[in-house]
């Protein structure tokens, strides 16, 4: 009788897990999906120094204890919400000087944030649950880890209308394989600016931000085991918020020892290999193509910016482009930017994702009726360099103290550029219509072909 009992009540507990998966995950489940290429790299020297002396190489061993606790398909995502929204937390606050530091690694650090994640994720795609577990269902955990742990569906604005409200969105380091112990300060800047209270000549301006993967699929839409359901993922994230915001600028890493404010934006994809290794060489596919422009342009007041003094790295409104022009048939550099009926090969923040998440939100933001009432564009940051005597990533450490003043003094230039930006609000982002005293055309040096991000 006892045993008849058991048998029953697994049965019911099985039934109710059935009941709590996704419709279209099956009874049986799947096994384990293997680690991707960017998971494979985490069992590198450099990764692992990162997370220990940050503190953060607990988070994916108790990631895995928690996940191994769920008796549900339903316990299982709360877990992962949960986790992921924990790990935002942690990232935000250990950059802006809260909680412990949890080892030597500077708080302005992007990267364990990064490589924490991976172990998550790999933890997902390797977990086989007793109750079975889909492809689908996997892959829904996989993108409701991505969106909490990157703070995407964080974005959070005080009511009221005394404060201004401001998005600004980083980037995952990239280009791994050339220096795995590579940072992104367009990373660092969203975690330091999170949540933050801007103090401008017209008041108070909250900052909410998000981290964005260096990931074709992600942006294209669609789902994938590989990646989770995250494609369309900046739509995704920026329309719930553009009619509400007062200001939205996407921020990238760019070229070396300089800051370049994008004019315009390609619908292009320029087949950079991203972070998976995986290159796309295609327009940017976005929903309802037929109406989709060659161009997007920036409405950000970029002959403030260039006017103002912001930091120590010189700021350019970049204007060119290179397209194909109308009848042609090879793409041409054009500094002043396209030509009527051109298309598109390159932005002025290139061809990679960079361009794209540029070309992206300010689509969006025509096609929600903003283009004239919403300063929306492109910053690119300089380029992240390690310090004399550290660049061969073979020998290198992973910090330095002139990597940590960069990164730093590039965060505060991206503030200080944002706070020019709001206080230019008032006066219309339509106003900068001229070329400003920093125009440069040329791309200008430690411009990669496509890699900028």
């Amino acid at each position: 009788m006892t045993s008849q009992h058991v048998r029953i009540g697994i049965l019911g507990l099985a039934l109710l897990a059935g009941l709590a998966a996704p419709a279209t995950a099956s009874a049986t489940g799947t096994s384990a999906a293997p680690p991707t290429v960017e998971e494979r790299r985490l069992d590198r020297a450099a990764p692992q120094e990162i997370l220990r002396r940050s503190g953060f190489d607990t988070v994916a061993p108790g990631f895995a204890r928690a996940l191994a606790g769920a008796r549900s398909y339903a316990q299982a995502e709360r877990i992962v919400v949960r986790e992921g929204a924990e790990l935002w937390r942690r990232a935000v606050d250990r950059a802006q000087g809260r909680g412990p530091a949890g080892g030597d690694l500077s708080r302005d650090d992007d990267r364990p944030l990064y490589w924490a994640r991976l172990g998550m994720t790999r933890e997902v795609r390797g977990w086989e649950p007793e109750f079975g577990l889909s492809a689908t269902g996997r892959a829904r955990l996989l993108d409701k880890l991505e969106q909490t742990s990157r703070g995407q569906n964080a974005i959070r604005y005080p009511h009221g209308e005394d404060m201004k409200r401001v998005l600004v969105t980083g980037f995952d380091p990239f280009t791994l394989d050339r220096d795995v112990r590579i940072s992104n300060p367009s990373g660092a800047t969203a975690l330091a600016l999170d949540g933050t209270v801007i103090e401008t000549a017209d008041g108070p301006a909250r900052v909410e931000t998000a981290v964005f993967p260096v990931r074709w699929q992600d942006f294209a839409g669609g789902t994938s085991q590989a990646f989770g359901s995250g494609g369309g993922t900046v739509e995704r994230t920026l329309r719930p918020h553009l009619p509400k915001v007062d200001l939205v600028t996407t921020v990238s890493q760019g070229r070396v020892g300089r800051i370049d404010i994008e004019r315009t934006n390609g619908a292009w994809r320029g087949g950079f290999a991203d972070n998976e290794n995986l290159s796309r060489t295609e327009t940017v596919p976005v929903a309802d193509p037929a109406s989709q422009p060659q161009w997007t342009s920036t409405t950000l007041p970029y002959a403030r910016i260039v006017a103002a003094s912001t930091g120590r790295f010189p700021v350019y409104d970049n204007t060119s482009v290179t397209e194909i022009p109308a009848g042609g048939t090879g793409p041409v550099v054009r500094p002043d930017g396209p030509t009527p009926g051109s298309s598109a090969r390159a932005g002025g923040g290139g061809d990679y994702l960079s361009n794209e998440i540029a070309y992206r939100a300010t689509l969006l933001r025509d096609r929600l009726g903003l283009h004239d009432r919403l300063p929306a564009g492109h910053v690119h940051t300089p380029v992240l360099q390690f310090g004399t005597g550290n660049t061969d990533p073979a020998t290198g450490a992973v910090t330095d103290p002139e990597f940590v003043r960069n990164r730093l003094d590039i965060i505060a230039q991206v503030r200080a550029i944002v706070t020019v930006a709001v206080e230019a609000k008032d006066s219309g982002p339509g106003q900068d219509t001229e070329a400003s005293p920093g125009q440069e055309a040329d791309a200008g040096p430690g411009q990669e072909a496509g890699a900028a991000s």
